[in-house]
């Protein structure tokens, strides 16, 4: 087999209903970069990645003109032999960031011709542990008023979403310590409840946060700090009482190997178009495994109700505000607080091109 075609493309994706957190404000939009990849076969694979507004077009600029001369030719089922000329390749300008996103949909697409080409979903090729997953709805509602987050929780747990995650990390902790208390409230003592700071804090305002919010019984803390603190990590962890959730802005294995080694997260949460991909994914998920940790995600959630599934330390789903439901023939199946995962061959997401096309960045 030998790849003979790499399609890459930017769409601008407008969201439904503009959300907002405590880092990057209002988002009223999100980047999909798609790369679709032909074998001589007549294989197709689809991957994809997102940004949050920017960068879309450094990422599609490094799989275009960096990555595709180089991987015509090459036999998409050595994808541990891809990945590693791709890792090579943009290494020195590299190593996280943009860097990442590209090689994260390249390699999502190489998984995707694999499911295809032997029949199989993604989740059962990886290791097929289960096909139902739990999953929680989370919400990016900083600046929601509090009448509009209340009636968004409403509307998750009727669309059959077992928890929830809402933002924290307002002005003053006063406010977070408001809002979370009339969503517990709402939801009640059986449901999560997860808080996401989106890295806003210092170790000293997360300790004095986590403490003020410990009583509303939270599943866990997410993003309390950026995460290239090693060490205030590992302090929120030792002398806070929440457990901590982090990775989604960690870009390689190495990162996610650092904190899970060190103690300082309880919940690995890799992001698999932005970790390295569906390669670098299941590696995370296998060090947090042999460190008795259960393993979430973060955001693309079609793609990865498959890995989850694939894992027996599967924590749960986070269903994304960014989502593509508008955009594919197969949205997201949930039941009674569980996302089901597929059983068409590879990851099983196909995008219906023609209404992308209006959003395409030229």
């Amino acid at each position: 087999m030998k790849i003979i075609g790499v399609d890459s493309a930017v769409y601008s994706v407008p969201l439904a209903v503009p959300v907002s957190d405590s880092t990057h404000g209002e988002m009223a939009f999100f980047e999909l970069i798609t790369v679709r990849i032909k074998d001589d076969q007549g294989c197709e694979g689809l991957g994809y990645t997102y940004t949050v507004g920017a960068g879309g077009l450094a990422i599609h600029c490094l799989i275009d003109r960096y990555l595709k001369p180089g991987l015509l030719g090459k036999d998409p089922g050595r994808v541990e032999e891809v990945w590693s000329w791709m890792w090579w390749k943009l290494h020195y300008a590299g190593r996280g960031g943009p860097a990442s996103f590209a090689i994260s949909a390249i390699d999502i697409a190489l998984w995707d011709m694999a499911g295809k080409r032997t029949g199989e979903p993604l989740w059962r090729l990886l290791g097929g542990n289960n096909p139902r997953v739990k999953v929680y709805a989370g919400g990016i509602d900083l600046y929601f008023s509090l009448d509009a987050l209340k009636e968004q929780t409403r509307r998750f747990l009727a669309q059959g979403y077992g928890a929830v995650k809402m933002k924290v990390g307002r002005p003053k902790l006063s406010e977070d310590v408001a809002r979370v208390a009339a969503v517990r409230e709402l939801v009640g003592p059986d449901i999560p409840l997860m808080v996401d700071v989106n890295m806003r804090w210092t170790a000293e305002q997360a300790l004095r946060a986590s403490r003020a919010l410990a009583e509303f019984d939270i599943f866990w803390l997410e993003e309390p700090i950026i995460p290239d603190d090693l060490a205030g990590h590992i302090r929120i962890a030792k002398e806070g009482p929440l457990p901590i959730a982090t990775g989604e802005n960690m870009h390689t294995f190495y990162e996610f190997q650092n904190f899970i080694t060190a103690g300082a997260v309880s919940f690995p949460e890799p992001d698999v178009s932005n970790c390295g991909g569906i390669s670098v994914w299941m590696k995370v998920a296998r060090l947090a495994e042999a460190h008795n940790l259960m393993v979430t995600s973060h955001g693309v959630h079609d793609l990865h109700v498959h890995t989850l599934a694939a894992v027996p330390n599967a924590s749960y789903l986070e269903g994304h505000g960014f989502g593509l439901e508008k955009y594919i023939t197969h949205p997201l199946r949930i039941e009674k607080g569980e996302a089901i995962a597929p059983d068409r061959p590879g990851h099983g997401v196909d995008l219906i091109w023609e209404k992308l096309e209006a959003h395409r960045t030229k």
